[in-house]
């Protein structure tokens, strides 16, 4: 990953938001807000985006650029009080994914709470009338996702001819989900005349390029450091067999100073399973993933972020857009494949200047996956309990504490109740066994309906890549990994993107499953 270069700062940059220039009904919501000193991101861009100029802002999420946009865009449409008209928005917002799309529109609700402004909010997975009536009424705002976007302007719902300011957010996320034909497909239908302010949390050169096509003499603004940003937030391994990984979460989640925790899996199938399991343990968890419809993500976010439950099992995909703050710990579950995933797990903790702590479970078929997360960072990260055998039913043996360990308060407690439960291990794992045996045994659909005997079969398990090797119309599809048999993957499976915009020869990665009539991919994401 590259970091966005050089940058060009305001001369004197902003301390308080007081000194600008601002309508007095966004300064009353900024003040309700307690908003008082700018984040880096918002000093840097304001100034720039109310006067006007096109900015490139590289950041990463959690830094405060939403309101680094959100503030100058309200601070324009206040100082116009112009009527919305229908179907036709002043301002779009685009964003990568459904959660990230509401928290922008929630963010946009809270610095307007003064201004009679509406707003829209349209992302794909739910029934588009009632966004369709929004629209119809008339929105000055529109935030949206990039589907659904194309979806309502090939029906007519939307038109791009009025529009002032174009905001897009987590442009490279955008291109790693797949979204560059749907990108330039509504580059295309924008005004030469409007104001256009692009984030990206990384500039390698197809971002770089995108820009150029969208912006016009930028103010480039970088508040990244010159490698990856994990300086901020304190990293843990715990070695463990993969058996003792879920007595020692247990442990660790119920330690003092672990207040809000999010914990990652590596597939929806063992996110459902690790959350029933804390449950079942009398820790408040809930968790979300692509399976999840609109509905329960939104209420499992919303349980996460008011503090009802303590605990958010999620994959990587489903968390890519997850910017709440408080989160104290993340803890990987099961190290992830992609050493970028753990930057961007890891990165949910530590927001806006505090501290956070995040801890990997690594069993020894993770050792090659830890090693590729350590040259990406460029550091070690420190071993707090635990040895790696090759044999895990070998004793868990003593614990290791690194020299270089830092004391931070309830850190260390934490440290010490994680090297507590590493020592219990062995009498856990046990139990754990029929545990785990109960609830695969009871484990039942989302839906409530029954399986059918032939899913109640073995599942397959692993992952791998592939090339797709057939779409077809109705809905499904086949990828050739080297097999003598391609492998059957529905549009359901598809992750990231839609499946209309998959093409022949695709590079993906998967995970094996078993469908009814043998293996099949799931989870499947266009690299």
């Amino acid at each position: 990953m590259r970091s966005c270069g050089r940058t060009k700062f305001e001369r004197r940059p902003l301390k308080t938001f007081a000194e600008l220039d601002l309508i007095a009904p966004v300064q009353k919501a900024l003040a309700d807000e307690n908003y008082k000193s700018p984040t880096p991101i918002q000093a840097k861009t304001i100034p720039s985006a109310i006067r006007g100029r096109d900015v490139l802002g590289c950041a990463q999420t959690g830094t405060g650029k939403t309101a680094a946009f959100a503030v100058p865009i309200l601070n324009r449409l206040g100082s116009k009080n112009r009527k919305a008209l229908p179907n036709h928005p002043f301002v779009l917002a685009l964003a990568p994914t459904r959660e990230l799309a509401i928290q922008i529109g929630e963010s946009f609700s809270t610095y307007a709470a003064h201004l009679h402004l509406r707003q829209a909010v349209i992302y794909g997975g739910v029934n588009q009338m009632r966004q369709v009536r929004a629209l119809n009424r008339g929105a000055h705002i529109l935030v949206a996702t990039p589907g659904r976007l194309l979806d309502l302007m090939n029906q007519g719902h939307i038109h791009l001819d009025q529009l002032d300011v174009f905001v897009l957010d987590e442009a490279d996320r955008m291109l790693d989900m797949g979204f560059l034909p749907d990108l330039k497909r509504i580059i295309r239908q924008l005004p030469q005349q409007r104001q256009s302010l692009f984030f990206s949390a990384t500039m390698p050169p197809n971002i770089v390029k995108l820009s150029q096509t969208l912006l016009t003499n930028p103010v480039s603004v970088d508040v990244t450091p010159k490698r990856v940003s994990v300086e901020a937030i304190e990293q843990q391994v715990h070695l463990v067999p993969r058996q003792g990984k879920q007595a020692l979460l247990q442990q660790i989640l119920k330690s003092p100073g672990v207040v809000q925790t999010l914990v990652f899996t590596k597939t929806k199938r063992r996110a459902n399973v690790v959350t029933k399991q804390l449950i079942r343990k009398g820790i408040g968890a809930t968790v979300i993933h692509g399976n999840k419809s609109q509905g329960a993500r939104q209420r499992a976010l919303e349980d996460f972020r008011t503090g009802r439950v303590s605990v958010m099992v999620a994959t990587d995909v489903a968390a890519r857009g997850i910017d709440i703050d408080g989160i104290s710990h993340v803890i990987n579950l099961d190290i992830p494949i992609e050493p970028e995933a753990y930057v961007h797990r890891i990165g949910r903790t530590g927001r806006a200047g505090a501290e956070g702590v995040a801890m990997s479970f690594c069993s020894p078929e993770e050792r090659g996956d830890l090693r590729a997360i350590e040259k990406l960072i460029e550091q070690k990260i420190p071993v707090v309990s635990g040895e790696l055998h090759s044999n895990t039913d070998q004793q868990h043996p003593a614990t290791i504490t690194p020299k270089n360990s830092r004391d931070r308060g309830h850190r260390n407690a934490v440290s010490k109740s994680s090297r507590n439960a590493s020592s219990q291990h062995q009498s856990a794992r046990a139990g754990q066994k029929h545990s785990g045996d109960r609830t695969r045994k009871r484990r039942q659909p989302e839906n409530g309906k029954p399986h059918r005997k032939q899913d109640r079969a073995k599942q397959a398990t692993g992952s791998g890549q592939g090339e797709i090797k057939l779409i077809t119309h109705k809905g499904f599809g086949f990828i050739g990994n080297g097999r003598d048999k391609d492998l059957f993957f529905h549009r359901s499976a598809v992750e990231g993107t839609r499946f209309e915009d998959l093409q022949q020869g695709q590079q993906v990665s998967f995970t094996l499953g078993q469908g009814p009539r043998g293996p099949c991919a799931t989870n499947v994401q266009v690299l």
